[in-house]
């Protein structure tokens, strides 16, 4: 009899997940089960759609229904997880057309993702007021947008102000409002987000910090909102306040939620209960750095648990690691990067830092079209190993967040990493990379 596996989600985590499962078990049944209208598509393109970057939400689905037949995997849309009987290793499913059925499985993943969280902001049930998470958010804001002249966007994180920027792109006046004291909290220090936040608002995108919204204004449809004393007008409304992971279903089995209030699982990306793994957005990871419990909801980190519960799902053997948070996106025409601990994230945590800011080009200064980047190193003070960047800068970014990743992966010192050999050629590079510099005067600062 061939294995059955359940997947819970078709999304980064439940694609990858179903991928990997069938590389390792070419006989295994694999039947995945989601409550939208499309599968395996990429939630981060939906601003850059929104911006016009990318010509329509179809271009953003990364596995076709093609895919899943050449696979042989079972695919089944808009259908309703009701429960999960783990004694009985039983999924009940209720189906578009209304009727229900019982699944048996052997191994069953869940990656149920997260949805978008609603603060009890008062008027939040108007006409005009969104949030973006599915290609059906995505089309009902672009929609609006064609009768639009403003936009209020709250929360000034990294869709927030992807999404604030696809705004003022596409010709809105545009607010940010965020109620913490700098934009991209969760990324970067207060230093690198004020850079961030005045490019942002040299290109007319207004921002406010330090200040919660009181209240959606408007009749039955939007017209405004109330920050303060003032009243910003408004046509469109997003609330952009970050997510939480979908973990009722499995809480209600009796799976074990960590400290993060996410499922909790092992290095092989097991639950608590055997035979069900769990990943991506509903799942807690380690970070490497502060061996913790951790929230990361990024599209890299699902796609590397989901490998891993695929696998261990399919009778294979794999382990994920934990995660760093690698982060980058480009607003406008700056790139912005970040890895590790930020400054403030390593104080809380208890560890004593040092960190050192520097510019550079990103090609030879006299090169035409050189343009700069900012770099930011944090070193866990009594180690001197790297612990943190942050990067701000015209073009490069991705792939130095990348390069210190390995660094602190390899939990590498600040010295090492001064000593480093880089590459150099006036059209792609100065002599000395920008990490280089920053490395040494940081170094320089230690002793």
């Amino acid at each position: 009899m061939p294995k059955r596996i359940i997947i819970v989600g078709a999304h980064a985590a439940g694609c990858d997940a179903a991928a990997a499962a069938r590389l390792t078990d070419r006989e295994a049944e694999i039947v995945m089960l989601t409550n939208e209208r499309y599968a395996g598509y990429s939630r981060c393109g939906l601003p850059f759609v929104i911006g016009g970057h990318i010509k329509n939400f179809q271009d953003l689905i990364v596995f076709p229904p093609s895919y899943f037949k050449m696979n042989k995997i079972d695919l089944r849309l808009e259908t309703n997880i009701t429960n999960i009987d783990v004694k009985a290793k039983t999924v009940n499913v209720q189906y578009k057309d209304g009727h229900e059925e019982s699944l048996q499985y052997d191994s069953l993943i869940i990656a149920t993702g997260a949805r978008p969280v609603i603060p009890p902001i008062k008027g939040r049930e108007r006409q005009g007021v969104y949030v973006l998470r599915t290609i059906d958010d995505g089309e009902r804001i672009n929609q609006a947008i064609g009768e639009a002249k403003s936009a209020v966007v709250i929360g000034a994180g990294l869709i927030g102000l992807e999404l604030g920027v696809a705004f003022v792109e596409r010709g809105l006046k545009t607010t940010v409002v965020e109620l913490l004291p700098q934009v991209l909290p969760a990324m970067l220090d207060k230093d690198m987000a004020d850079l961030v936040q005045r490019s942002l608002e040299s290109k007319g995108l207004k921002i406010v910090t330090c200040k919660s919204v009181n209240e959606i204004l408007g009749g039955d449809k939007v017209t405004g909102v109330s920050v303060a004393d003032e009243e910003i007008p408004a046509d469109i409304v997003v609330v952009a306040t970050g997510v939480r992971g979908n973990v009722e279903l499995a809480e209600k089995a009796g799976i074990a939620l960590g400290e993060t209030r996410l499922i909790k699982v092992n290095m092989r990306m097991e639950t608590n209960v055997k035979d069900v793994y769990a990943c991506g957005d509903c799942t807690e990871s380690i970070h490497l750095i502060t061996k913790r419990p951790v929230i990361c909801q990024l599209g890299t980190t699902a796609v590397r648990q989901a490998r891993v519960a695929g696998i261990n799902a399919a009778g294979g053997y794999a382990t994920f690691p934990g995660v760093l948070g690698a982060a980058v996106t480009k607003l406008f025409d700056i790139e912005i990067g970040a890895v590790g601990l930020t400054e403030a994230f390593a104080q809380r945590t208890g560890i004593e830092t040092a960190s050192m800011t520097l510019s550079g080009k990103t090609r030879a200064a006299y090169y035409p079209g050189a343009m700069s980047i900012r770099v930011k190193l944090t070193v866990d003070r009594e180690t001197e190993r790297v612990i943190g960047a942050q990067i701000i800068g015209g073009e490069g970014v991705a792939q130095r967040i990348n390069a210190l990743s390995y660094a602190i992966l390899k939990e590498m010192t600040v010295k090492e990493l001064a000593k480093a050999e880089t590459c150099y050629a006036p059209p792609v590079a100065e002599t000395w990379d920008p990490i280089t510099l920053t490395a040494q005067a940081l170094l320089r600062k230690l002793r």
